[in-house]
């Protein structure tokens, strides 16, 4: 057997057996496990989070789809340290998170799926502030709950 073969083997097998847990990016588990709205606001340190116009929501009024309802964010606050996306109604609110480091264009585009129609929310963690802001989204079809 080729040596560099065998060495490459040796070591897949053994990240393997480590586990993917120590590749994963840190993630927020009490955030992500949070079962209402304001635990997982707790879990991002973002309760008091003030309302701010400077976060750009684009949201369907009504997704035709609840499985997959678009979602545009950016953040023209500076410094924009992350990107939360909650959905006040689904079992777990907390859909997705997203860190940007400087200077990168704190801009987010992605499909989300609803248990029903509920507010979406988006949580801006900048300057060591958090800000808020949310759309309400009805869905027709479908859904985590459907």
């Amino acid at each position: 057997m080729n040596l560099l073969r065998r060495q490459f083997i040796q070591v897949t097998s053994l990240s393997a057996l480590l586990g993917p847990g120590l590749a994963w990016a840190k993630t927020n588990r009490p955030a992500f496990d949070a079962v209402t709205l304001q635990e997982a606001l707790r879990g991002l340190d973002a309760a008091g989070a003030s309302e701010s116009r400077d976060i750009v929501l684009k949201v369907p009024d009504v997704a035709d789809n609840a499985a997959a309802v678009p979602v545009d964010i950016t953040s023209n606050i500076p410094n924009t340290e992350s990107i939360s996306v909650l959905v006040d109604k689904n079992p777990h609110p907390l859909a997705a998170r997203f860190n940007f480091a400087p200077g990168v264009v704190p801009q987010v585009h992605l499909r989300l799926k609803m248990a029903q129609s509920s507010p979406v929310r988006v949580v801006v963690k900048a300057g060591g502030k958090t800000w808020q802001l949310s759309r309400e989204v009805k869905v027709t079809l479908g859904g985590c709950g459907a």
